[in-house]
């Protein structure tokens, strides 16, 4: 295979020596740290989740419709069979991927994607047996209801709780914003179910005859990044603001994190929007951008290949077309460090069971990429 030499000019041989400024204002700990970035595989088209196998595999999707898999010395399978149908228009399509943490024994994964109905859609989750290169026993285990028209504000990541329930992070459609702060709706929500689609019976709202049961919280914009702490277990996610306004949450059940009604950030037409959250009732953001960055991805890093790096937050930028590497302390954002700064769009970041970190570019030409060590 021809590789770009461009591209591998730009990014591959990258090495940076950091120095750690914040944008807060304020210094923490300095921290010198060397990496190359790698090319394990491109011209994948428009890439948008991934998830790591046992045997060392990545599963990534694609956004037109395709899963593949990747080998670590970077090949890329033909597309596998049985991946259900997506309305892939602007934003919509297939997005994220997961592994049940039964994966070795039952071999189920999980894929959020958006379903088309006609010339509506909507945000779906669907699970099934990967046997062989193929998708067996489908099963459509959730679906964000109602179905409406437009194209835009899918969410969707998909995240394990240590508990074995289900986390899915849901997009407000965009012209149905409002909805965020309606419980008789999924928009701009965050899910809670279990592996087979079930509620839970400690859900929040699972007695409320005028909610959805399966919500976990709301008053969200769109919802690109989850992840669960690796040392309290709870759940973590960042989402889009408009004009400025991308807030990380730690969303705690049956709370309210404002949107439409409160953020730090402005209407695309340049409405202003009230950005007093508790004082209206609803949750303050643990850290914010304003300009706004676009997040997308998010990862902590626990390896061992960067110890410096152990503990701090990754979060993919695709306005901003940075990694940003954020510092932490318990509930703390300490402060933030841009890598890989104008270069491209970064959609997802994972930490791969080598320790290295792994990144995928939003592109027709998608990349995945691999951070190390500088040797």
């Amino acid at each position: 295979m021809i590789r770009e030499r461009s591209i591998l000019i730009f990014l591959m041989l990258i090495s940076f020596s950091i120095s750690c400024f914040f944008a807060s204002g304020t210094q923490a700990q300095r921290i010198q740290t060397e990496f190359d970035v790698q090319l394990v595989a491109d011209k994948l088209q428009f890439p948008w989740g991934m998830a790591f196998m046992p045997d060392g595999n990545v599963l990534v999707t694609e956004r037109i419709g395709q899963l593949r898999m990747i080998t670590p010395d970077g090949r890329v399978s033909a597309p596998i069979k049985g991946v259900p149908a997506v309305f892939a228009q602007q934003q919509g399509g297939l997005l994220d991927v997961a592994l049940d943490p039964e994966f070795s024994k039952n071999r189920l994964i999980y894929l959020s994607y958006a379903e088309p109905e006609g010339a509506k859609a909507s945000t779906a989750i669907a699970r099934a047996e990967l046997i062989d290169g193929r998708l067996e026993k489908l099963q459509v285990i959730f679906r964000q209801l109602p179905k409406t028209v437009g194209a835009v504000h899918f969410g969707s990541r998909l995240v394990f709780a240590p508990d074995g329930n289900l986390f899915i992070t849901l997009g407000d459609r965009g012209d149905y914003m409002d909805e965020a702060q309606r419980l008789n709706n999924h928009f701009g929500k965050i899910i809670r179910i279990r592996p087979d689609g079930s509620v839970p019976a400690d859900n929040p709202f699972v007695n409320d005859s005028q909610a959805k049961p399966e919500i976990w919280s709301y008053g969200h914009r769109s919802v690109q990044g989850a992840v669960i702490h690796p040392k309290t277990g709870e759940l973590w996610i960042h989402e889009h603001g408009p004009k400025g306004g991308d807030e990380i949450n730690i969303p705690k059940p049956g709370k309210n994190y404002g949107w439409p009604k409160a953020n730090y950030g402005s209407h695309y037409s340049g409405a202003p929007i009230k950005d007093e959250h508790t004082e209206q009732g609803f949750e303050e953001p643990i850290y914010y951008w304003t300009p706004s960055i676009a997040p997308s991805g998010m990862a902590f890093y626990t390896g061992n290949q960067f110890p410096g790096w152990r503990d701090n937050l990754f979060v993919g930028a695709l306005a901003g077309r940075h990694l940003s590497r954020l510092s932490t302390d318990g509930k703390r954002i300490l402060g933030e460090e841009q890598l890989l700064t104008q270069t491209v769009r970064f959609r997802d970041v994972e930490q791969g069971p080598d320790g290295a970190l792994y990144v995928l570019t939003d592109e027709e030409n998608g990349k995945l990429l691999k951070l190390v060590p500088k040797q």
